[in-house]
């Protein structure tokens, strides 16, 4: 902390706002301390990070077979938005998966180093300073920072209560949330961040609740960003079948005549989640009709250069349509083999989770009732909620 309060001396107040922020999040030490049984048994469980490494095997098994990279990725190819050739490659793959309207083009494509790095340029292009973006709760925690701490928007959290997140009646919610900020804040709303599927809920949006939502964006003339970096992570809940879970269609597949403005719609995907990739920093923004956030986001996109490497494997990776169709479809088996192992060890220690999830590698569970009924002498409720806090992610 001390170094923290003697940063001033050194560095800009922007930069000190950055790492004020940044000191909060504890998520960097937990990862450079993680548990080993044999070298670091001190160390952290970590289980705040939404990694898939079920699939890592044949990913490499792929990589390691296929990856010869040409002189080209060695320099700057096409640009800081992506080779035409991985934007090709990305318009073929989605427009077979996400089924969209109208097909997807490589010039509605602006690839970036993560979803990320494509959140903060969304939030930087539509947000000025202080202006609001929606964003309804339980929320992805680092959708905080990307948005914000950098492009310094405003994130107006959506409160639903006992309303269901993924109903009609939850829209009304976000509208009164606008409305609140507007007037308590006096700044606008630019735009509503959805999730989905969602993280960290694991569910999909109803297409009727997607399209009354563009109804909302549509009427108060605000961008809706949805992101779908779990798209292709949708999977069999073999427990809680009764639930009928909502399977995923995407923003890109609703026909928007009549409903929103085509400009207003912004699409989100990545290599990180589907293909468990997260240290591959592939992502992408999918504008089909507004040509000035291309144009904004051109400007800029060498601050978000992805390595010639990562852009040439994903190329390699998306053009292969046999492998990438056996990696989705076993990628689904084991996330739902992996949920139903994870569903029938909360119950059988009488943990509470929410039911009905089918996407994504989330459980939503009541650990703090656990904690209580584990722990009943304790009384101070911050010092449960502090030693719950370790006891969910440490060794």
């Amino acid at each position: 902390m001390a170094q923290l309060e003697d940063i001033g001396a050194v560095v800009s107040r922007r930069a000190q706002d950055a790492a004020q922020a940044g000191s909060k999040n504890p998520m960097w030490d937990v990862m450079s301390n993680l548990w080993c049984p044999l070298t670091n048994p001190d160390g952290y469980v970590n289980v705040g990070v939404a990694e898939n490494v079920l699939m890592h095997d044949q990913l490499l098994s792929f990589i390691n077979t296929k990856l010869d990279l040409p002189p080209k990725y060695l320099t700057y190819n096409d640009g800081g938005s992506g080779s035409l050739r991985l934007k090709r490659a990305i318009s073929h793959f989605l427009n077979r998966h996400l089924h969209p309207v109208i097909p997807l083009d490589p010039s509605h494509l602006i690839i970036s180093n993560g979803v990320s790095s494509a959140i903060e340029h969304i939030s930087s292009a539509f947000a000025d300073l202080g202006e609001g973006i929606l964003l309804g709760k339980p929320f992805y925690g680092t959708f905080i920072p990307d948005m914000s701490l950098r492009p310094g928007t405003t994130v107006v959290p959506v409160n639903f209560g006992n309303c269901d997140p993924f109903s009609i009646e939850a829209v009304a919610k976000y509208e009164q949330a606008l409305l609140d900020f507007q007037q308590t804040k006096g700044r606008k709303v630019k735009a509503l961040m959805l999730c989905h599927p969602h993280n960290p809920l694991g569910r999909c949006y109803p297409r009727d609740v997607i399209i009354k939502l563009m109804h909302l964006c549509q009427k108060y003339k605000l961008h809706l960003i949805s992101d779908e970096i779990y798209a292709l992570s949708v999977w069999e809940n073999t427990v809680d079948k009764h639930l009928h879970p909502v399977t995923f269609e995407s923003a890109l597949s609703i026909d928007l005549a009549g409903i929103i403005d085509s400009r207003l719609v912004h699409v989100l995907w990545g290599m990180s989640k589907d293909f468990g990739a997260n240290g591959l920093r592939l992502g992408v923004i999918i504008s089909q009709a507004n040509d000035d956030l291309h144009q904004v986001l051109k400007g800029v996109s060498i601050y978000s250069y992805a390595s010639g490497v990562s852009d040439h494997l994903t190329s390699l990776l998306l053009e292969d349509f046999e492998f990438t169709n056996q990696y989705i479809r076993y990628n689904r088996k084991k996330l739902s083999e992996s949920h139903a192992y994870a569903v029938g060890y909360i119950r059988r220690h009488d943990i509470e989770y929410a039911q009905g999830c089918n996407a994504a590698f989330f459980l939503w569970v009541n650990l703090g009732k656990k904690y209580r009924q584990l722990y009943p002498d304790e009384s101070n409720s911050e010092d449960v909620d502090d030693k719950l806090a370790k006891e969910s992610i440490s060794g």
